[in-house]
């Protein structure tokens, strides 16, 4: 129970659920191998469990942005040659607000570009052409790596009526689901990892929309709204999505309070 909030974690030691890995790369042949490569027995042996590793890709910088704020991957494959910006910039981007492993794939061999790479913020780096052997126990180890350092990731977080299961990325009330866009999911999650919490209008912008540009608090506004007046009783005095003038959005189980 976290600020009112009953929260499920799964195990660090037996993987269960389904794992995100985000691929961005423009050759379509090199996120083929990459997801054929990435199964669970590969990546975690007897430790697989029931878990499912799902890839999704992305061809272009703003899209692999764009997918990293949505699916909140736990690891992010990054290839540097990308068509609309250069894949450091991605990573720059990411880290900001992502501590997702990122494992970066270059033809470049020089050791000055991948001290950079390792400066802004990527975690390993791995040459092309490369062994599909090498690769997998690289993502392994920096999926290792993360485990340990977060040892419990929320599954499932309940509050009121409803259970969001951060995992499947499904709201549901009374057994019945919630349909959500992936956007009112994204701040959901961002609110909901943080209860009692004052997350600032540029922290949830940059979570969900990935992007530090922009007029944050009108969308936000918008989205928040939207959430309200899916999720609340009276969306005008919310029980869950409280506003901090002026600064950003708290979400905690109390009593309806004006806002």
């Amino acid at each position: 129970m976290i600020g009112g909030v009953s929260v499920q974690y799964a195990s660090a030691q037996r993987m269960t659920g389904q794992l995100t890995v985000l691929v961005v790369d423009d050759e379509a042949p090199i996120r083929r191998v990459i997801r054929h490569a990435l199964s669970p027995a590969a990546l975690f042996g007897d430790d697989a469990g029931d878990t499912a590793v799902r890839v999704v890709e992305a061809a272009t910088a703003r899209d692999g942005i764009d997918m990293a704020a949505a699916e909140q991957p736990a690891l992010i494959i990054l290839d540097l040659g990308l068509p609309d910006r250069p894949g450091i910039d991605v990573c720059r981007e990411v880290r900001r607000w992502s501590a997702a492993p990122i494992i970066v794939l270059s033809a470049r061999h020089q050791d000055t570009e991948k001290a950079a790479l390792l400066d802004a913020g990527a975690d390993d780096y791995v040459t092309k052409p490369f062994s599909t052997v090498e690769f997998v126990a690289r993502a392994r180890a920096q999926l290792r790596r993360a485990r340990v350092a977060s040892p419990t990731t929320p599954v499932t977080v309940a509050f009121g009526p409803w259970t969001v299961d951060l995992q499947r990325r499904r709201v549901e009330r009374d057994g019945h689901a919630l349909k959500l866009t992936p956007t009112e999911f994204a701040l959901l999650r961002a609110l909901v990892s943080h209860p009692r919490q004052t997350l600032t209008h540029r922290q949830l912008f940059t979570a969900v929309w990935g992007s530090a540009e922009g007029d944050a608090q009108q969308y936000l506004r918008v989205y928040v709204g939207q959430l309200r007046r899916k999720l609340e009783v009276d969306p005008v005095r919310p029980q869950f999505i409280h506003t901090e003038a002026g600064v950003g959005y708290r979400f905690e189980v109390d009593e309806p309070t004006a806002s």
